[in-house]
């Protein structure tokens, strides 16, 4: 109540005087003896993450409200300081604060292994029906998937892990139109060849998901740029067929984006000559659509170049998206799901590892595909965060789960027009019925007036406790006839010395933490009684091997 009064009184006299800030306000305060010294633990919120940084209201998002998460460690302790003196603005020495918060990678550092893992998807010639394009339904995958790596990974390292993304088909294939060659634009140009024509601005980039054209740099701007495919041999096919899924949006003539194809290319798309491909399907607009299988037979026999020409004027600067392109072929066709597996390389043999999982498309759709749900871009973001969804999406695919089961989850993340789409991920563990994220802690004290990062463990003897110092110290002749009253009291009393009672907690602390690193701190709390019974507490720090008086 004292200091209640306190800061009414100061807040009364300034507005009486009408001239002191509130900084010495809180400088008077805090030089005040009777400062309050609080011990809280929380975990962070979005409203936390986002007042890390103090923004305007039209600030694009900072990292820290755009992820929910510190970068590492050590951007916690740097971050963290100024944000609790915010929060605890008359909180004074001695105070302590726990922070729970989230890693940009999740908190066990076995999840980066999981999050930087190298990738590797079947080519067609992998799997082991030829032509197939995919595994069987009475295939299984695991059977095939070690041999193949081994046969595919040269010189692999001890511990690699490899992400494996291979096709199944859900229902016996039939002979159709079968993929022949594959371009799969998902990250990756897939060694096609960027031609600048006219502009300065790289109008063809890669994304996670699709490569795009786009002519639009703060305003529309004239660009002609070409990218051009690796030579293809088609020399011993036939009924042959192409098939382009992609979207076009902002377009006021689509004709300025081409497909083109040519039998004659070397170096120079000026001096080629190219054939345009017309397809019958319109484009996606929001979503990247296949188009119709598009009859290629004109070039059976040939070797070929494809090109998608991307042109913007300064007043039409369409965006083109392209997930993939494929040449197909009569062969073996069917409906098929995308999976994927982690394997790891022991050494000798690449190995399934079952505690890691990879969210597939389907996965993603299956938490809704709707605006502002997982399966609309498969992926989450800031408006989907993976916490208000994997718990839910864990318990249906693991509905047999055991207390403490653990799993690592990857998945995409989209962290804005800056950022792009990213791979994040955590350790889930099975905890009293649900799925729970793993999340990091930090402890902060309050030091000379600022929070540091404070390793300082708070820990209350228990009975037992009292029992095994009395036990202990019995047969040591200066503490023999005092020990008495740990056994059966739990308490001290006053025929204790204050030197005895620390060195007591010191042989205390060595049973209880006999392993703590140099410069960990302990607060030991206890009974005394000394005319009644009084609550002590005592500091304590690990250096030179030794607990010693903090």
């Amino acid at each position: 109540m004292k200091r209640i009064i306190y800061l009414l009184a100061i807040i009364l006299g300034t507005a009486i005087v009408g001239c002191n800030p509130l900084e010495d306000i809180n400088n008077e305060i805090d030089a005040q003896d009777n400062s309050i010294v609080g011990i809280d633990e929380f975990t962070m919120t979005t409203e936390d993450y986002a007042a890390i940084i103090e923004q305007g209201e039209d600030d694009d998002p900072d990292y820290y409200e755009t992820f929910e998460a510190f970068s590492d460690v050590e951007d916690a302790k740097l971050m963290l300081p100024d944000f609790l003196s915010d929060k605890y603005p008359y909180w004074g020495e001695g105070s302590s604060v726990t922070v729970n918060y989230n890693l940009y990678d999740g908190n066990p550092a076995d999840v980066g292994a999981y999050v930087n893992a190298d990738d590797y998807e079947l080519a067609s010639s992998d799997y082991p029906t030829g032509a197939s394009n995919a595994f069987f339904p009475n295939e299984n995958p695991a059977d095939f998937l070690e041999d193949i790596l081994d046969a595919q990974i040269a010189s692999p390292t001890l511990g690699q892990i490899v992400l494996v993304e291979y096709d199944q088909y859900t229902q016996e294939p039939v002979v159709g139109f079968a993929p022949l060659i594959t371009y799969d634009f998902a990250g990756s140009f897939e060694g096609w060849s960027v031609v600048e024509e006219f502009g300065d601005d790289d109008a063809w980039t890669s994304s996670d998901d699709y490569i795009q054209g786009n002519g639009f740099f703060g305003g529309q701007v004239a660009n002609v740029e070409w990218l051009v495919s690796p030579s293809i041999d088609l020399s011993d096919e036939t009924d042959l067929r192409f098939q382009i899924t992609h979207a076009i949006k902002y377009a006021a003539d689509a004709s300025l984006l081409k497909i083109l194809v040519s039998t004659d290319y070397t170096t120079d798309v000026d001096t080629a000559n190219w054939d345009e491909i017309n397809l019958a399907t319109t484009a996606g607009v929001d979503t990247l659509d296949p188009s119709e299988d598009y009859d290629f037979s004109a070039y059976e026999g040939e070797t070929i170049n494809i090109a998608f020409k991307y042109e913007s004027t300064d007043d039409d600067a369409g965006r083109w998206r392209i997930e993939s392109a494929v040449i197909k072929t009569v062969g073996i066709t069917g409906p098929t799901v995308t999976n994927t597996d982690y394997y790891e390389y022991d050494g000798s043999s690449w190995n399934l590892v079952d505690g890691a999982y990879y969210l597939t498309t389907a996965d993603y759709d299956s938490m809704g595909e709707g605006s502002n749900q997982p399966g609309q871009y498969n992926n989450f973001g800031s408006s989907t965060l993976p916490s208000n969804y994997l718990p839910q999406f864990l318990s249906i695919k693991f509905p047999f789960a055991q207390e403490e089961d653990e799993i690592f989850i990857t998945y995409k993340y989209y962290g804005g027009s800056d950022v792009g789409t990213v791979v994040k991920g955590n350790l889930y563990t099975f905890t009293n019925g649900s799925w729970t994220p793993n999340v990091s802690s930090l402890q902060f004290g309050y030091e000379s007036g600022v929070w540091v990062p404070d390793n300082t463990i708070r820990y209350t003897l228990t009975n037992p406790d009292y029992e095994y110092i009395g036990n202990t110290l019995a047969s040591d002749p200066e503490y023999a006839d005092i020990v008495n009253t740990l056994i059966e009291y739990h308490d001290y009393d006053y025929n204790w010395t204050s030197a005895q009672v620390t060195y007591s907690l010191t042989v205390f602390l060595d049973y209880l933490d006999p392993s703590a690193v140099e410069g960990q701190k302990y607060q030991v709390t206890y009974l005394l009684y000394d005319n009644g019974l009084q609550v002590l507490t005592e500091s304590f720090i690990k250096e030179g091997g030794e607990w010693v008086v903090d």
